[in-house]
């Protein structure tokens, strides 16, 4: 556990010395401003519901921008080597970087939590929906890394890695949203699609709804890209 620990530090504090970290934070802390501010007007709920929707939207393209290094830049670099050869596992590894990279997401959701003050200071919001609502963002962003985890274990390349974490995640978005809606899905693969679908997942969570299939879902995703992912690293050793 101390040397998982030991590399999620120094991936936190490697991510924050990245020039691209600082962009994402800038961009997500403008677009999310933006987007509250739009939304922000008397005789509206007191909520942040409608931000949420927003904001899963745009980390299909910020948090691959966070993920797209973890491994590929070891890979690269040659770095790796010394990693696979150290008395650590690949497990540990992969659960470091992605823990790491957990870190520099929970200081990327800081705005939100700056958006909840104007919101209370403003009005009287519900307190219920605002919990669960940042409680499903931060499953999707792990998730989400995950995804990015394994696509960064795959390849050297970072926008290979960025590019195939997009992809994967548009699937289990986009083509989860309007495949179920053509006319040659039967009603049982429908059901299916459904599941699989983040944003429909991460709804429940922002009505304010708490579902055991939910926290399954996300934790499940979670485990099974963290398995490829160490399961790449592993294929590597016998090169």
């Amino acid at each position: 556990m101390s040397q998982t620990l030991t590399i999620a530090k120094r991936e936190l504090t490697s991510l924050f010395c990245s020039p691209i970290a600082y962009v994402v934070l800038g961009l997500f802390a403008f677009g999310t401003g933006m987007i509250f501010f739009l939304g922000f007007a008397p005789g509206l709920a007191a909520g942040m519901r409608s931000t949420f929707d927003s904001v899963v939207w745009l980390m299909i393209f910020l948090v691959p921008a966070i993920s797209m290094r973890l491994i590929s830049d070891e890979l690269r670099n040659g770095t790796v080597e010394p990693l696979m050869t150290a008395p650590i596992t690949d497990v540990q590894v992969v659960m470091g970087k992605w823990l790491g990279a957990m870190g520099f997401y929970a200081a990327l959701l800081a705005p939100l939590c700056v958006l909840v003050l104007v919101l209370e200071v403003n009005a009287s919001p519900d307190y219920g929906p605002i919990l669960t609502g940042l409680t499903g963002l931060v499953l999707v962003g792990g998730l989400y890394l995950a995804i990015g985890t394994f696509a960064s274990a795959a390849t050297q390349n970072q926008i290979i890695a960025f590019l195939l974490t997009v992809f994967v995640i548009c699937v289990f978005t986009i083509a989860m949203y309007f495949l179920p809606r053509a006319s040659f899905v039967s009603p049982p693969w429908q059901q299916a699609m459904y599941y699989l679908n983040v944003n429909m997942q991460f709804e429940d969570f922002n009505k304010g709804l708490i579902d055991t299939s939910n926290f399954v879902y996300f934790v499940s995703g979670i485990t099974l890209f963290l398995f490829l992912a160490v399961k790449v690293l592993e294929s590597r050793r016998w090169r």
